[in-house]
């Protein structure tokens, strides 16, 4: 039926909004800026630009497979690892020090953002892998295979 396209695109574009177009345009239109935030953690300009350029594939072509479901169990799996490790890397909670204190707290902002970043994750990894106990070893027979999410509005049924 077209009600599930329409419900299983709006839920797949809901999952990687952040990502395409936002983040990838943010990252396209403030670019010295990202790198500067890459900065934090890599020990060079070049290697900051790369995470960056890497980054920036990422969220372009990941969320287009989600969308249109080109390989999008591989790509929800790239993702999900893409939240974790950037919530590893710069969502660092425990360095400010400050998570306990009353009132404002770097800390506790940052940890908001880390469980984000892992919330998202958990939804990437349920895209690609589904919730039976049998989807990991389908996942890892085919990790290219497609879900199909639109086959049946494309087969009419």
């Amino acid at each position: 039926m077209a009600s599930d396209v329409v419900v299983t695109l709006a839920v797949r574009l809901l999952l990687v909004i952040l990502f395409l177009p936002f983040s990838a345009l943010d990252k396209i239109l403030n670019f010295q800026g990202a790198v500067g935030q890459a900065r934090e953690i890599a020990p060079s300009p070049a290697l900051a630009r790369l995470l960056i350029l890497s980054g920036l594939g990422v969220e372009i072509l990941m969320p287009l497979g989600i969308l249109t479901g080109t390989a999008d169990r591989l790509a929800a799996l790239v993702l999900a690892g893409y939240c974790m490790v950037t919530a590893l890397l710069w969502k660092r909670f425990w360095q400010p020090g400050d998570f306990w204190q009353a009132g404002e707290s770097r800390g506790r902002t940052l940890f908001w953002d880390f469980l984000k970043n892992f919330s998202l994750a958990g939804g990437f990894l349920l895209l690609a892998f589904g919730s039976g106990g049998s989807a990991l070893g389908a996942f890892l027979a085919d990790p290219f295979a497609s879900t199909h999410p639109y086959a049946a509005w494309m087969t009419g049924g």
